[in-house]
């Protein structure tokens, strides 16, 4: 899975100084344009040259004094799969963290070692991807093509002797095309306390009744909202989860089922007959199997998935303990 493109920022709008991109690529193959050349593939060998960059991740890490990392901005594939290999049961990820699949999420630490998984998933396209950081000391990202990212509050001299040793190419850089970018739309409002006022308001006054919990990028889950129901909800909300808050369902299922556009993108949310929540984002050539399963439900809704026509009645970020917004969900 390839990375959003958002420069390397830290929480405290600091750029870390040293930057190094390290691949494969000998940079005697590259054109006059920077665009490499020679032979090697583009993928993971899931050997010893995948095993070179994990090692030479560690010494970068080593330099830099650090031994455990941030997750930061985590991906999992969502509509489509775009790696270059077939995505993993799991997106991999079920063995790394003590609680499953729910452990990767914005701002969990993990050892080195669970960090250096991570650059392997990464690496061979598993459909996970992150950033992980310590602020202010480190970084370390994963771009398109094996592309490598590593910044560092030191030199690190050692680890480039080290990595050159490796048979990889470290290159000192400015930044990192795939550095998250600060910009003041980004700014959300915070989950907090005046937020669940207001949204148990709108569930009392009928102008909402669904909750959409994005985890993770590509990945949310749904909650039909009443008054009893709030606090358990929001008691079961992932750390740092981008939240949007839409319309009521409707139990007019020929209303919704007649709402289908001809072609394009849409979302359905629906309530089955177990009361479970289910959602489905599919393009024309899906409308009938979406049709087909909403045809049963208690209660659905059809959502587009184009930006610029999906729009919430409002939205907020989870905080952290302490009320303060660190998840940098970009707008």
């Amino acid at each position: 899975m390839g990375p959003v493109s958002r420069v390397l920022v830290l929480e405290d709008g600091a750029v870390l100084p040293y930057v190094y991109r390290v691949t494969k690529y000998d940079p005697a193959d590259r054109d006059e344009h920077g665009r490499y050349t020679g032979t090697e593939d583009t993928v993971s060998d899931h050997g010893e040259v995948e095993a070179a960059y994990l090692t030479a991740v560690a010494a970068f890490a080593a330099d830099a004094g650090v031994d455990r990392l941030a997750v930061r901005e985590p991906q999992v594939s969502s509509f489509g799969h775009f790696g270059v290999e077939p995505p993993l049961a799991g997106f991999g990820l079920d063995g790394l963290f003590p609680t499953g699949r729910s452990g990767f999420h914005d701002g969990a630490e993990v050892p080195l070692d669970v960090g250096l998984e991570l650059v392997r998933l990464m690496l061979r396209d598993s459909g996970a991807w992150c950033r992980l950081e310590v602020e202010g000391t480190f970084a370390v990202h994963v771009g398109w093509d094996q592309y490598l990212y590593v910044g560092s509050g030191r030199r690190c001299e050692e680890a480039v002797a080290r990595v050159r040793a490796l048979g990889l190419f470290p290159e000192r850089t400015g930044a990192s095309p795939y550095d998250v970018e600060a910009d003041e739309k980004d700014v959300r409002r915070a989950a907090d306390d005046a937020f669940w006022a207001d949204l148990r308001s709108a569930v009392a006054a009928s102008r909402t009744g669904l909750l959409e919990e994005t985890y993770v990028e590509g990945a949310s889950r749904w909650h039909r909202l009443a008054l009893d129901t709030i606090d358990a909800v929001r008691a079961g909300l992932a750390p740092r989860a981008r939240l949007a808050v839409w319309p009521g369902l409707s139990s007019d299922i020929d209303a919704v089922l007649a709402a289908f556009p001809t072609d394009g993108l849409v979302e359905g949310v629906w309530q089955d007959e177990g009361g479970r929540m289910c959602s489905g984002a599919v393009d024309e050539e899906g409308f009938p199997e979406l049709a087909a399963r909403i045809s049963g439900a208690e209660a659905a809704m059809l959502l587009p998935l184009y930006a610029d026509e999906r729009v919430p009645l409002f939205t907020a970020v989870m905080p952290d303990d302490d009320g303060v917004v660190r998840a940098r969900w970009g707008g």
